[in-house]
């Protein structure tokens, strides 16, 4: 390896979805499709520790929906990579919690609200008691595996945040995140506009973790990506996109899927990062993202202090 940082990896294993929720601009994807199985061998190949601190399986897509979710666990089982999973949660049964367990470090569920009314219009088309009862078999099951929440940052969510917390925390699950920005992906979620500020008062209020903390290495690999890069995007930077047909995403907020750099088949994630350093902005996706700007000199400052912060206290 020469590139001198590491990345963190988001692999879609689908682009389909069996949830609907209003925050997420599903209409942008054009050919919702599943990964095979041999590109997921493909993209497994690809994946260095030395170059990778972390793979993300999440996308745009619901993993667990795939049907050959039992092939695509078994064959990371061994692999030297760390490997975490986001999930809406409603087709996390006790089967597919027992094949997790072990095989990836930390299950992230996706959960809006304790209030059923607020669930049902932010996590539309899922089953909400089915949901809190998947959460607590795995927190139960898991014995190898974290289970974590990531609590939703609309603002409908915020209200009843107190007590979903409590209602967490009821059941043993102490990892609660919660991102400081509602991402725009590409300009498309200017309505559900949400201040930062008041995210991360929030987020010191309950001491929970902010999730920009997640996709942090070390500071001196952030400054190195910082200075290496041609377009100063730190979260373009920092996280490189596989989609579902393979393809390398030029950022993961390329909801529609229309900008690819390259293909696992043919390139590595070292190519890619290269070839990425000299990429300027793509006014079609970068215009209107409200990621674009998310870390000026106090907020990167901000973030760091948070994240040297967070290393202290696990080291405690």
């Amino acid at each position: 390896m020469t590139v001198p940082y590491r990345i963190a990896v988001n692999v879609e294993w689908t682009s389909k979805c069996n949830a609907l929720c209003p925050m997420c601009p599903r209409d942008a994807i054009e050919h919702p499709q599943l990964m095979p199985l041999e590109t997921w061998a493909a993209v497994l190949r690809r994946l260095d520790p030395q170059e990778i601190f972390r793979v993300v399986i999440a996308g745009y897509g619901e993993a667990t929906t795939h049907p050959r979710f039992s092939a695509f666990v078994d064959a990371m089982r061994g692999h030297p990579v760390r490997f975490d999973m986001v999930s809406n949660g409603h087709l996390l049964d006790p089967a597919k919690i027992a094949q997790l367990d072990g095989v990836i470090d930390l299950l992230i569920v996706s959960f809006s609200s304790i209030d059923p009314a607020v669930y049902r219009r932010v996590h539309a088309n899922l089953d909400q008691q089915r949901v809190m009862e998947n959460i607590k078999s795995a927190q139960a099951m898991f014995k190898h595996t974290r289970l974590g929440i990531s609590l939703t940052p609309m603002p409908e969510c915020l209200p009843s945040l107190p007590d979903t917390i409590a209602w967490l925390k009821a059941q043993g699950i102490e990892a609660l995140t919660m991102s400081p920005t509602l991402y725009n992906r590409g300009g498309s979620l200017t309505e559900h506009a949400q201040a930062s500020a008041e995210l991360r008062q929030l987020i010191k209020q309950h001491k929970l973790r902010s999730q920009e903390l997640d996709f942090v290495p070390s500071g001196r690999e952030i400054f190195s990506q910082w200075r290496r890069n041609r377009f100063k995007c730190v979260p373009r930077n920092v996280d490189l996109f596989v989609s579902s047909s393979g393809d390398y995403l030029y950022c993961y907020n390329d909801v529609g899927h229309h900008h690819a750099i390259g293909h696992v088949t043919t390139s590595s994630i070292e190519e890619m990062l290269r070839r990425r350093e000299g990429l300027a902005a793509i006014p079609a996706l970068c215009g209107e993202c409200n990621m674009r700007d998310r870390y000026r000199v106090g907020e990167l400052a901000s973030a760091s202090i948070d994240f040297v912060r967070s290393k202290m206290e696990k080291a405690a």
